[in-house]
């Protein structure tokens, strides 16, 4: 019996990345807040209905067979969207309610970490180890 991995193509979840850090740039630099809801719909459809289309678009532009790409871990992806997607809605609710600076602290994060991880760490897969290694420890010592 063999257990599929889950897993997507690097470019893709690159992709998604620069288009998060792009839309917060294009908010920052234009003051239109209302670009951060591209990249949270595109993150909310991935989470709900496991169709993200800005990977999907980038998709086709592929040369090479999708499993011939270092394969980025699905599970871990969905983690880490799910903190950018409340990251942008975070930012999002808070422009809109006129809380600048806590827009500002929300999107500021979202885009210093997708950044980050284009660079090569991945903190929400540092945060998702820190919180397994803390769930095993407190099983450990509940047992």
């Amino acid at each position: 019996m063999t257990t599929e991995i889950r897993s997507i193509p690097r470019p893709l979840v690159r992709t998604n990345q620069w288009f998060i850090v792009i839309s917060v740039l294009i908010n920052w630099l234009t003051g239109i807040e209302w670009i951060l809801t591209l990249p949270l719909l595109a993150g909310i459809s991935g989470l709900m209905f496991g169709y993200n289309p800005v990977m999907r678009i980038a998709r086709r532009f592929l040369r090479k067979q999708p499993s011939d790409y270092i394969p980025e871990d699905w599970e871990q992806q969905q983690f880490n969207q799910k903190i950018a997607v409340v990251c942008l809605a975070g930012g999002l609710i808070a422009y809109a309610s006129g809380l600048t600076a806590l827009g500002h602290i929300f999107t500021v994060m979202v885009a210093l970490a997708a950044f980050i991880a284009i660079l090569g760490f991945c903190i929400g897969c540092f945060i998702r180890f820190q919180l397994s290694r803390y769930k095993h420890k407190k099983h450990a010592t509940n047992s």
